[in-house]
């Protein structure tokens, strides 16, 4: 099995970034530019996006957050790691799998349960999931183009403006994700529940989200940190799905703050 597509730049602690459903690591650029000056960071490609290849036999979240494992093991013994919305997923699967390498846990946008259901009513109603996953499983470019804009939606025009692009140019810069690998994060999506298994984390977490997410409701985001032992919430007015391309500096910061300790 190759390894996942990666980049390193700057020097100090490491510090691993799992960027979300359907892009790459270039979403990245702006935040490892500012971290570089005090972490060593390293951003990953998923399984099956952007560079890094699809493997149809490893398929779980198991096996995929293996080949992350894979990927990282000859370069840190141990790091921070951050993931944000499915990267967040990635993220709490290799935190319960391989605690003693993970120092600090930043999630963004992320939920452990992404549908509502009975007992879990900020999660995002299934027949507006139905709607987005038949229109993007089609494979129209306009439909990812509505994904794209609903991850920016919310924020002021400008900034939403400017997320969409930055997003864009990620996909177009660093390569476009595998169907299956779209297919397979959609179905993680709908039948993922990782409740459970939050009581038996015990590294250090920071929870961020946006507070005008129409994608991962702050609401879920929130309810993730309080199932996470001792874990800080950081919600950011006025941000949606991204805040970390719609208020960089303040999440650098914000950021920072944390793995610092």
């Amino acid at each position: 099995m190759t390894a996942l597509h990666y980049e390193m730049r700057g020097r100090g602690k490491d510090l691993v970034l799992l960027h979300g459903w359907g892009l790459n690591l270039g979403v990245w650029d702006e935040l490892s530019r500012a971290l570089a000056r005090r972490f060593r960071v390293i951003s990953i490609d998923l399984p099956g996006h952007g560079r890094s290849d699809w493997d149809p036999r490893a398929v779980t979240p198991a096996a995929q957050a293996w080949r992350v494992h894979e990927t990282l093991a000859p370069l840190s013994e141990r790091y921070s790691l951050l993931g944000w919305s499915l990267g967040g997923q990635f993220a709490l699967d290799l935190a319960a799998a391989m605690p003693a390498g993970i120092e600090r846990l930043a999630l963004i946008a992320t939920t452990p349960k992404f549908l509502a259901s009975a007992g879990w009513r900020c999660g995002m109603a299934p027949a507006q999931f139905t709607r987005l996953s038949d229109a993007l499983s089609r494979g129209h470019d306009a439909a990812f183009d509505d994904f794209l804009a609903l991850c920016a939606r919310g924020s002021a025009p400008r900034t939403a403006a400017r997320v969409q692009k930055q997003l864009r140019l990620a996909v177009q810069r660093h390569g476009a994700a595998h169907p299956e690998a779209l297919a397979n994060g959609l179905e993680r999506l709908k039948e993922c529940d990782l409740r459970s298994a939050l009581p038996l984390l015990r590294v250090p977490a920071l929870v961020i989200a946006g507070a005008a997410d129409r994608i991962t409701r702050a609401a879920a985001a929130r309810a993730l940190a309080v199932r996470l032992d001792g874990a800080r919430y950081v919600e950011f007015a006025g941000a949606a799905h991204a805040p970390f391309l719609s208020h960089p500096a303040r999440f650098a910061a914000t950021l920072t703050r944390f793995l610092r300790g």
